[in-house]
């Protein structure tokens, strides 16, 4: 939006053409981002509080988490106000990736508020039925992989990389749209499961989503595409603002996330989250690094996967309890440790991931 106001001015004023650089505008992108979250926190915190609007706590759980009950939830819709803001003030409008993955999580963002809307305001504990979670998780999913297949400007859009590995490029072809529905959905509930400890998810969003930035930015510059041998997309280097919206946003959260947290991001912002990382890791094809990069987001889904079938399977448990990171917990880690634990193996994998740029 103002992107167009700036380049308009230029002809008046040439000091106005540095809007036009990309890292110029991400950098204001996460600017931007993280002041709305600053200073519209406290106000919606308080509105939630005045409305108690508040977290339910399973007694079965780690004990310590007793006192959370009552904690302000659905803050995941101020991390959305803030992208989205912030993404149509920088981003260039014209450009359909960044409708693509802004719309997308807006999507899920609304599949995540009904749900918490039906636990916490209507106070059924079950929320949103689990089957239409998940269809409208899908048709939002599957519409977002059969307009990107169909809208397609080149091969390389539909064409999966294999890290570290110089030319090895495996079209998918309708293979493509399936591809992309796991990722984003899969992607979208992998952070929703790790959003268990106070800021344990959002800090990991926001390494992966910086990493994204880089990606999108190099595979959208046709002199680093080619310097880096890794598929040119036209276009895609715009999701850089995206990426540096949610990037000001979640550090934005953090600030009354982290412990002790004074608000929790609910279903709203976790599954929208998640399912913005999905859409932006297919958008610059970089699938499989994601699940590098996100590994965290992987150990947590796949201890609920393994916990489910072991029980069902022999009637034992694998794990304390899970996702993974209360099973630490009730180990005796403290929560605090947990967390930058997690945030620390995150870091080694984000820095795994960006290393796949140069070595192939």
């Amino acid at each position: 939006m103002l992107l167009w106001l700036t380049q308009y001015l230029e002809q008046y004023y040439h000091g106005f053409n540095v809007f036009g650089y990309l890292t110029f505008r991400t950098i204001l992108g996460v600017l931007t981002s993280l002041a709305i979250s600053l200073i519209v926190g406290p106000k919606m915190i308080a509105w939630l509080r005045h409305y108690q609007v508040g977290q339910t706590v399973r007694k079965d759980g780690p004990q310590t988490h007793l006192s959370k009950s009552g904690t302000p939830t659905m803050g995941g819709t101020l991390i959305l106000v803030a992208i989205a803001l912030s993404t149509l003030l920088w981003a260039n409008l014209n450009n359909r990736f960044v409708w693509v993955v802004l719309l997308v999580t807006l999507g899920f963002g609304a599949v995540g508020f009904a749900d918490d809307y039906i636990k916490l305001v209507r106070k059924d504990p079950k929320g949103l039925i689990a089957r239409w979670k998940y269809l409208w998780q899908s048709v939002v999913g599957v519409a977002a992989a059969i307009y990107l297949y169909l809208h397609a400007g080149s091969a390389a859009e539909t064409t999966l990389i294999i890290p570290f590995f110089k030319g090895v490029l495996l079209p998918l072809g309708l293979g493509y749209v399936l591809l992309t529905y796991f990722v984003i959905v899969g992607t979208s509930n992998a952070v929703n499961l790790t959003d268990g400890l106070d800021g344990l998810a959002i800090v990991p969003t926001v390494m992966v989503a910086g990493a994204l930035a880089v990606f999108a930015y190099v595979t959208g510059n046709t002199v680093f595409a080619e310097y880096l041998q890794i598929p040119y997309v036209h276009g895609v280097g715009e999701v850089a603002v995206f990426c540096g919206a949610i990037v000001g946003a979640g550090l934005g959260f953090l600030w009354f996330n982290t412990y002790p947290a004074m608000v929790f991001m609910g279903d709203v912002g976790a599954l929208a989250l998640g399912a913005a990382l999905g859409t932006v890791a297919v958008l610059v094809r970089q699938e499989l690094v994601l699940f590098v990069m996100g590994g965290v987001f992987v150990m947590e889904t796949v201890s609920v996967i393994v916990q489910v079938a072991s029980f069902k399977l022999t009637g034992r448990r694998v794990f304390r309890m899970a996702p993974i990171h209360h099973h630490f917990e009730l180990k005796g880690w403290p929560e605090p440790r947990v967390i930058v634990r997690f945030w620390i193996i995150t870091v080694i994998l984000v820095l795994a991931g960006l290393a796949t740029l140069k070595l192939r």
